[in-house]
């Protein structure tokens, strides 16, 4: 029987999300982002990225996109 991986977010996802951000400017509605909230929170956790409220939803911003 085959082992699960104690790993639970991979770090390719984590790129990958990045580099989809930095395409998109550096923002993107969180509603939008088809990456895993795990993903999300890992990248805010290692200060990569913020959450902002702007009153019309959420988006996910670059920590460095000023």
């Amino acid at each position: 029987m085959p082992r699960k991986s104690t790993h639970s977010i991979p770090t390719d996802q984590s790129s990958l999300c990045l580099q989809y951000l930095r395409r998109c400017g550096g923002s993107a509605r969180l509603c939008s982002i088809k990456f895993s909230l795990g993903v999300i929170q890992t990248l805010v956790n290692q200060k990569l990225v913020k959450i902002n409220n702007t009153g019309a939803g959420f988006f996910v911003e670059l920590e460095d996109a000023k």
